[in-house]
């Protein structure tokens, strides 16, 4: 799947990889903060479905600037296993997690054949790490002893939240980057810098 990756390429999935190990890592305590907010309320479980987006969004992310086969799944994966290392309260198990939510955004970049990364693509993606995450979370996290009612809800907040803060959030702040210029040996790098040229002349 990788043979066709540069090694500037794998360096920055993995750069990627291990900076959002971190970031997840400070969303999941940020998330039982918020839990335990919304306890009084029997809002408990939105506690972290409100921002799961969050913890696709470097899939989205290296899948857009480097545009191969694999970003996706490679780049949650290295993420999820740095997060176990770091010493996340999620245990081991969070692997298989992290694994399952990548595949999710890696089977929409796959459908386009990896040829088209627009914002919608990028949104779908977003949006399918949510279903497979919620999928797996059946049976691993128990949702399925949730209400009809709560499960519908949960359900969805969990699917808008990875567009939002997956496809949505992952594209501006990739666009960021490559503003910037630090992406230029990049494909989303030269498609900027091509779309700059097409302007000038």
């Amino acid at each position: 799947m990788m043979k066709q990756w540069k090694l500037k390429e794998i360096v920055l999935m993995s750069i990627f990889g291990v900076v959002f190990a971190v970031i997840y890592l400070l969303f999941y305590f940020f998330g039982q903060g918020l839990r335990n907010f919304l306890t009084p309320f029997g809002l408990a479980p939105f506690g972290y479905e409100v921002i799961f987006g969050i913890w696709f969004i470097v899939s989205i992310i290296a899948a857009y600037v480097i545009r191969k086969p694999g970003a996706a799944f490679w780049s949650e994966l290295i993420a999820g296993t740095v997060q176990v290392l770091i010493g996340s309260p999620a245990g081991p198990r969070l692997i298989i997690s992290a694994a399952i939510q990548g595949l999710g955004a890696e089977v929409v970049f796959a459908a386009t054949r990896y040829r088209n990364f627009s914002l919608y693509v990028l949104v779908l993606a977003g949006m399918s790490a949510a279903v497979f995450s919620y999928a797996w979370g059946w049976f691993q996290s128990g949702l399925a002893a949730l209400t009809p009612g709560l499960i519908a809800a949960t359900f969805a907040v969990r699917v808008l939240s990875g567009a939002l803060l997956a496809g949505l959030l992952g594209k501006y702040i990739s666009d960021q980057l490559a503003q910037t210029g630090v992406l230029r040996g990049y494909a989303l790098g030269k498609e900027l810098q091509e779309k700059r040229e097409k302007e000038a002349s």
